[in-house]
């Protein structure tokens, strides 16, 4: 598996740039549209909390992207996150017993 050297954009940052900066929305703005207290979406918007599936659909449902987008932005950046993070060499690797890999071909 190729690893990226830089890590993914937080979605925060994305949704700052390039949605909000776009149309010259201020936290409260996007707070207030989407329904949400503004220290929640600052939270997401300086990168210190990650977009939930709830704000995904309030998101998409404000921009008139998907919420898979941002679901997606927000799991390869915890992906990119926890594979730098885990130790793969200290997981136990289970396989099948001889019988069950021969059964399973």
């Amino acid at each position: 598996m190729l690893k990226r050297a830089l890590p993914p954009a937080h979605p925060g940052t994305v949704l700052r740039e390039l949605f909000m900066n776009e149309r010259n929305l201020t936290i409260s703005e996007l707070a207030k549209g989407l329904g949400m207290t503004r220290a929640n979406v600052s939270a997401v918007v300086n990168g210190r909390a990650g977009i939930s599936p709830e704000m995904a659909v309030k998101l998409s449902a404000a921009f008139g992207n998907s919420a898979t987008f941002w679901t997606n932005l927000q799991t390869n950046y915890e992906l990119w996150h926890a594979e730098r993070k885990v130790k793969r060499s200290t997981i136990r690797h289970f396989k099948l017993p001889r019988a069950r890999q021969t059964a399973h071909a």
